[in-house]
């Protein structure tokens, strides 16, 4: 019993001193940021090495968040259309590799298929009418894969069903049964969901996600991380996302992060040389 209540006693003193160097450390950061020309609250400054970068904290941060053993995935949100060619050659390019690669326990991962759209409710009818920046299909592809989400309930099912879509050239209908077929998944609730009253419902819904975004979207894609976006950040994420994702990531780094980032500094270091002769 003596050991047991030594053994609580010292967790005890290190937990306080673990909670005790947090709180001097947040203190730093925020006479630090204080004197910058910081335009985040202070709940965002260690969001992300950007913001860090801008609020002249990147040292105090990248202490604090070696500090968090149990942190959070990194929370990341695309705002996309589905005919896009931009979006898809994004989601050929850099979120596939990085959402298989990372997995839901670094990446929590929400899809918005809405994008450029409009909409204007048809108050005779109580739907929705939308128009979408590369026509009705593109329309029909929002509605399919937003009722995917909803009726897959599972982004290990439903994200590689939208990104099968994603990676075809055809008619989103056709796309969505291919996908499913190939898939073993009944595409069946999921049309009978886009070409219903539900469906309307889900898109408008992403309407309102995507018009509420502060700053407005301008383009597609466009991702937010932790709730924030910025142009470095949306380049970031359109050429190299993994290290984004790893960079952002404030819990123990997963092999592949660290074998990315090892190879990405490498390969600026090669450069620099290269440059330099």
């Amino acid at each position: 019993m003596a050991l047991f209540k030594f053994i609580r006693g010292d967790a005890f003193v290190r937990h306080r001193m673990r909670k005790l160097t947090v709180i001097c450390l947040v203190m730093m950061i925020a006479v630090k940021a204080a004197n910058s020309e910081c335009n985040f609250p202070s709940s965002l400054w260690c969001s992300s090495k950007e913001i860090a970068k801008d609020c002249n904290v990147s040292e105090q941060c990248r202490t604090a968040m070696k500090m968090d053993p149990f942190a959070g995935p990194v929370n990341m949100t695309l705002y996309y259309e589905s005919l896009c060619p931009d979006c898809k050659n994004f989601f050929a390019r850099q979120l596939n590799q990085t959402w298989y690669a990372l997995g839901t326990h670094v990446l929590n991962l929400t899809l918005v298929p809405y994008g450029n759209a409009d909409e204007k409710l048809n108050k005779e009818t109580g739907t929705w009418i939308f128009n979408c920046q590369h026509g009705k299909e593109e329309c029909i592809g929002n509605v399919i894969e937003t009722c995917a989400i909803n009726i897959l309930d599972n982004i290990s099912v439903y994200f590689p069903f939208i990104s099968c879509m994603e990676s075809k050239n055809i008619y989103p209908d056709k796309a969505a049964k291919q996908c499913a077929d190939a898939m073993g998944i009944d595409v069946n609730p999921i049309m009978t969901c886009a070409n219903g009253q539900k469906g309307n419902l889900l898109e408008h819904e992403m309407a309102l996600r995507t018009n509420a975004l502060k700053p407005s979207h301008r383009y597609v894609p466009w991702v937010t991380i932790n709730g924030v976006h910025t142009e470095k950040m949306e380049r970031m994420a359109e050429e190299d996302l993994l290290s984004l994702i790893c960079e952002t990531y404030k819990g123990d780094p997963p092999k592949i992060c660290l074998q990315h980032l090892s190879m990405e500094r490498k390969s600026v270091m090669d450069s620099k040389r290269n440059g330099i002769n």
